[in-house]
């Protein structure tokens, strides 16, 4: 059974984007979203930690996506036994990359609430349709709260404030960051060099893709 360590404090203040004091980077990062989720499945927002950390796991249409897309990273040799792995403490990423790790052979995930889900207020529990009403927001302010939301600006903080201390302490590592949605369309952001408050215009990963930022 591998092993999941807990770093990193978790911060909601609107921020900056630390990966901008960071260039060139020393690492090679790679996002990758968790697979099909109980959740994505159910049609629901699950965003809350009381209910993300402990719940909400990885449907069984997500553990074949995550199984495939592990194995083809190994054989294409897109991630070796070198890489370090760095997931959200929700349990949907967590899965993820547990299957990750396994299928690479490391020893451990290392789990930070920075990766977390977007938190989206009075929204969560809701249909996912609602996500369009936040997005729509978001284009307009990178820095609105409405309803509850956390705004782009504070994921962007926490998010790049994980990059600049991971460029600390490794250099020259293949990295993956197992996360989410709209925390790795607002990471993506930052390594593109783009206003986060256009996120949605990028490329949306797909569940359990793997996709190299930098």
């Amino acid at each position: 059974m591998r092993h999941t360590s807990s770093i990193l404090r978790f911060c909601y203040n609107a921020g900056m984007n630390h990966l901008a004091t960071e260039q060139p980077l020393k690492n090679a990062y790679f996002a990758m979203r968790h697979g099909t989720s109980v959740a994505n499945e159910e049609g629901v927002i699950v965003s809350d930690p009381t209910k993300g950390v402990a719940g909400y796991g990885l449907s069984e249409k997500g553990r074949k996506e995550v199984r495939a897309a592990a194995q083809r990273a190994k054989e294409t040799g897109l991630l070796d036994a070198h890489t370090i792995v760095i997931s959200s403490d929700f349990t949907r990423a967590r899965e993820t990359a547990e299957m990750l790790v396994d299928t690479l052979d490391l020893d451990m995930v290392t789990t930070t609430p920075k990766l977390r889900e977007r938190f989206f207020g009075a929204w969560d529990g809701t249909h996912n349709d609602n996500y369009q009403k936040v997005w729509a927001d978001d284009a307009h302010n990178a820095t609105h709260t409405a309803n509850g939301v956390e705004s782009v600006a504070a994921v962007l903080d926490r998010a790049t404030k994980l990059i600049a201390e991971l460029e600390q302490n490794y250099a020259g590592k293949p990295i993956v960051l197992v996360s989410h949605g709209d925390t790795l369309q607002i990471l993506q952001t930052a390594f593109a060099d783009v206003s986060p408050e256009t996120h949605r215009s990028l490329t949306p990963l797909h569940t359990a893709e793997i996709r190299k930022l930098n």
